[in-house]
């Protein structure tokens, strides 16, 4: 498994989301999105976008980039580590 396809999976579990529920969701079959999950194959940035969308997580949360699940705590621990330069 993949960074990528470990997060999707955690962040799907934590959801309530089953394979096929989020499949459908985003209009793809089942099998593909298992692909995603076991890290065989990866999805493109449209299907990535709305991943991260749905899961309520960031895409760099998913891609691996950062450990911070949302666009708003990455937000805040920008403005957390300047506020704390300042001091």
């Amino acid at each position: 498994m993949t960074l990528f396809s470990e997060r999707l999976k955690k962040a799907r579990k934590e959801k309530g989301f089953l394979q096929r529920e989020l499949a459908e969701m985003l209009g793809v079959r089942q099998g593909s999105y298992t692909h995603w999950e076991t890290g065989t194959r990866e999805p493109n940035f449209k299907k990535l976008i709305l991943l991260a969308k749905y899961l309520e997580v960031s895409t760099d949360y998913l891609l691996g980039v950062t450990n911070i699940k949302g666009e708003r705590s990455i937000m805040f621990s920008f403005f957390k580590r300047d506020k704390e330069k300042e001091v």
